[in-house]
């Protein structure tokens, strides 16, 4: 398959693709993921884009279509993709429209995931990560056996810069600014599925509904 998945942050969008993965082998590509790792090994990039993150603001669309044109193009996407927190703006939409055409290739459609802003705040100032594998808890409902401290690999586990309360509603500021009007261009172009819920099994089911498998 190959989808978008559209969202604010902390919309489950993540977790969404992950699921997918193990439908038929798509890959998932998080822009920002990508960028986190760029941004711990000091590349160009990282350097870069680091600011920007820090303070919840969106990272330059050549940056980011630099990347994903050398992304989009390397063999595990073969097997199909689900591009998580790509495209952010409309120009970046127009781009990668562009990018695909020119690669002979079509996306099946766009998933919205929609979920209330209160909810969003709760998931990501509860959120907490392991700064060595990136594995993610949850001070509330899924926290480490031992606080701080990774079950996976003993990594330290701490809340991100980007997962402030204040950082938070910045992002989500922005997100409404920016990229919730990807909702509307995507639409437009009669390929949006919008999903109302904090499930993620539920969304599962709508897409999979929707591929008819």
């Amino acid at each position: 398959m190959k989808l978008i998945l559209l969202g604010a942050p902390g919309a489950g969008k993540g977790t969404v693709a992950k699921l997918l993965t193990k439908m038929d082998g798509s890959v998932q590509i998080s822009t920002g993921d990508i960028l986190r790792g760029a941004v711990a090994a000091g590349t160009e990039l990282g350097k870069q884009a680091e600011a920007a993150m820090k303070a919840g603001d969106l990272v330059s669309d050549d940056l980011i279509m630099g990347i994903m044109k050398d992304r989009l193009r390397e063999d595990d996407c073969k097997s199909g993709y689900l591009l998580d927190g790509f495209p952010r703006t409309i120009p970046q939409a127009e781009a990668l429209k562009a990018l695909l055409a020119d690669m002979g290739e079509e996306l099946d459609f766009v998933v919205n995931i929609d979920v209330p802003r209160d909810v969003i705040l709760d998931r990501l100032t509860t959120r907490r990560t392991c700064t060595d594998c990136g594995a993610i808890y949850n001070v509330k409902s899924n926290p480490p056996k031992e606080e701080g401290k990774c079950d996976s690999c003993g990594g330290p586990v701490v809340q991100r810069d980007d997962e402030t309360e204040e950082a938070i509603g910045n992002r989500l500021d922005v997100y409404n600014e920016k990229t919730a009007p990807l909702a509307n261009f995507y639409e437009g172009e009669g390929m949006l599925l919008t999903v109302s819920a904090t499930s993620s099994d539920a969304v599962i089911d709508a897409i999979t509904e929707k591929l008819g498998k």
